[in-house]
């Protein structure tokens, strides 16, 4: 149990303590106001106020979370314990900066809130952020601020007390993939077929309408990697997710025609195997109506209940596109990272509940934040195989570090040695390697 003294409460306050503590710490805690309470009390102890209180660890309060509204902040950021840190107070405090009010505005997306310039696809960019502009996108700052601050409680027992252990949680992995595009030749139906031919033929591409012409009498579809993928993931045992997209064909939306037998066999089979979430389309982001269309879809053909979501192109407004899957039933988002940049968008590798700000609530969605996508690291940092690979692999170790969890983002036309994919198929399987070098020494 660890107790934490202040003048005053919040739903902000309560909501992040119960993250650094109950969700990343596994520990309980209470909120204390009265003092003489604290004070004779034995159990690990954090004085949330400005004055200084013997037997206790020290963290000066900012005004963030006593306040209802959102407003623009001034923010500077300096180094404490080689870590980045923000919200500073005073160096003469056990913790120099409010570790709670900087958790706060990083894990409930404040800075999303705020105006900023959006990219073409209306998306808030990795180089806008806080954490991108100084330095610390690629740290699980929050993870590594909660265990410093386990470590220091530890430190600081009253004699003779057992302790807890410090960032004692374990390791987890948890692959996601999407399926925007099922396959690349086949099942596009007459006229779409027609025209990526004639479209090829203008470019005097012909290997490509070669391939498509072998797909199309009979020979395996570039994108149809589910059996490989099956197979490396019964070999590291993992259970990975898997999100559909079936919106309607337009400029960002081109899957396979949802009446397409084929295609609803594919939903039908992998979600015997595996679980499998809504992808809802780029054009879902601007109707309620359509998004409940393509829910109501894949929950008819998989016949199973829905409760997985990602967001195509990543598209996500706050609180617009969470209030949206919220009010259709959805209790799991894993679009929480950048299209343009690895890193920890929301500074954690620990899943956790949405906070509302403009409701000042926290709901029951949980959010899954991914570190990699393939195609960040492919086509918006245009890395070799090899850097790839060292890229996933620093990331991978910081999440270790903390025993967090880590999610990759994957396509199944990323393993199909096609296109601008030519020679990235064994990236995945490196990247699982990486993930589980441990248990195959200890083998």
């Amino acid at each position: 149990m660890i107790l934490i003294y202040t003048n005053k409460t919040s739903q902000r306050l309560n909501y992040i303590l119960k993250f650094l503590f109950n969700d990343i710490q596994g520990v309980e805690f209470r909120i204390i106001t009265d003092k003489n309470e604290f004070v004779s009390s034995d159990f690990p102890k954090i004085n949330y106020t400005a004055d200084p209180m013997e037997g206790s660890i020290q963290i000066i309060p900012t005004d963030i979370l006593f306040e209802s509204n959102i407003l623009q902040k001034k923010i500077e950021v300096s180094n404490w314990e080689n870590l980045k840190v923000f919200f500073q107070t005073s160096e003469n405090s056990d913790i120099p900066f409010d570790l709670f009010a900087a958790s706060f505005y990083l894990i409930s997306r404040y800075e999303e809130y705020l105006p900023f310039s959006a990219d073409k696809h209306g998306r808030f960019e990795a180089n806008q952020s806080l954490a991108g502009k100084n330095g610390f996108l690629y740290d699980p700052v929050i993870d590594q601020w909660a265990c410093k601050l386990s470590g220091l409680l530890k430190e600081n027992l009253p004699a003779g007390q057992a302790g807890f252990e410090t960032c004692k949680r374990e390791f987890k992995y948890i692959s996601t993939i999407d399926i925007d595009n099922a396959y690349a030749y086949l099942y596009k139906g007459t006229v779409r077929t027609i025209g990526a031919a004639m479209r090829d033929l203008f470019k005097l591409d012909v290997n490509e309408n070669i391939k498509r012409f072998q797909a199309l009498s009979g020979e395996k579809d570039p994108f149809d990697t589910y059996g490989y993928l099956d197979a490396l993931h019964k070999q590291y045992g993992i259970e990975p997710l898997w999100f559909f997209l079936v919106g309607n064909y337009n400029t960002y939306d081109k899957n396979i025609p949802l009446d397409n037998e084929a295609f609803q066999e594919l939903i039908k089979e992998i979600s015997k195997v595996a679980e499998i979430g809504i992808h809802p389309s780029y054009e879902s982001n601007n109707s309620f109506d359509q998004l409940k269309k393509e829910f109501d879809y894949l929950s008819g053909i998989s016949k199973k209940t829905i409760t997985k979501s990602r967001q195509h192109y990543l598209k996500l407004l706050f609180t617009e596109t969470y209030q949206n899957l919220i009010k259709l039933g959805i209790k799991e988002d894993y679009t929480l990272g950048y299209a343009t940049d690895v890193g920890f968008r929301a500074g954690t590798c620990t899943p956790f509940n949405f906070y509302d700000l403009y409701n000042e609530k926290e709901t029951d969605l949980k959010i899954y934040p991914f570190q990699v996508m393939d195609t960040t690291l492919n086509q918006y940092l245009k890395l070799s195989v090899d850097e790839a690979v060292n890229k996933i692999g620093e990331i991978i170790q910081k999440v270790k570090q903390v025993n967090g969890t880590f999610i990759s983002l994957w396509h199944n036309e990323s393993l199909s040695d096609h296109g601008h994919w030519k020679g990235w198929e064994p990236v995945y399987k490196k990247m699982l390697e990486i993930i589980f070098e441990k248990s195959n020494k200890d083998e």
